[in-house]
């Protein structure tokens, strides 16, 4: 069984590899890597849950359905990002992966102006390339979140994130994206990206990002 879990998990996680736009460089892709996971999670699940002479049969074909359904979701978003990544470059706008989520990072002081939530018009157009690719993938949720710095009242703060979190999911629903896959939600001060004792740091905190979701 061992051997068998062994070839399945390293064939799925050699087997695949995407090209990083930005550096031009081949990466093992995150579908690989949940086709590996998934291959001996189902291989685990499906010996235990054979009889003792099918225990084989059972971790072979519980990693073949392991590996398909990991496979499956991080392969989707691995295309949702790299069309991301593609359509953002040079925007400002910082493309994250974190295992099958995406996160966007959209520093404040091009989204929108100091101490307002309305987004500034030079925006729009990242905000519709942005559209574009959630319209196209649309297995995803999607998570708006606002941030500030440390600058003013704890109130003032947590008012101005929630204000900048609706204007974008406004943006995004208004555009044809079904609000069903929209949250927004304003944290305030709360998770500064740097130290709010610099310029540079507030810079930095002052910012909405979007958060993607497999369904």
């Amino acid at each position: 069984m061992k051997h068998w879990v062994a070839i399945l998990a390293l064939g799925s996680l050699v087997g695949c590899s995407t090209l990083d736009p930005y550096t031009g460089e081949s990466k093992t892709s995150n579908a690989s890597k949940g086709a590996g996971i998934g291959a001996l999670t189902g291989a685990i699940i499906g010996a235990a849950t054979a009889s003792k002479k099918d225990r084989r049969k059972g971790a072979l074909t519980g990693a073949l359905g392991g590996a398909a359904i990991g496979g499956g979701i991080g392969y989707y978003m691995d295309q949702q990002e790299m069309a991301l990544r593609q359509r953002l470059e040079g925007t400002g706008v910082r493309v994250q992966r974190e295992g099958d989520n995406i996160r966007l990072i959209m520093p404040g002081n091009i989204t929108f102006a100091t101490n307002r939530s309305d987004i500034r018009p030079g925006f729009y157009d990242t905000l519709d390339s942005v559209t574009v690719v959630l319209q196209e993938f649309d297995k995803t949720a999607i998570r708006v979140s606002g941030h500030t710095d440390s600058t003013g009242s704890d109130v003032y703060n947590q008012t101005l994130s929630e204000q900048r979190a609706d204007s974008v999911a406004g943006f995004f629903s208004r555009n044809g994206l079904a609000p069903g896959r929209l949250q927004a939600i304003g944290y305030g001060e709360r998770y500064p990206l740097a130290g709010n004792d610099s310029e540079a740091g507030r810079q930095a905190n002052r910012r909405v990002e979007l958060e993607l979701l497999p369904l």
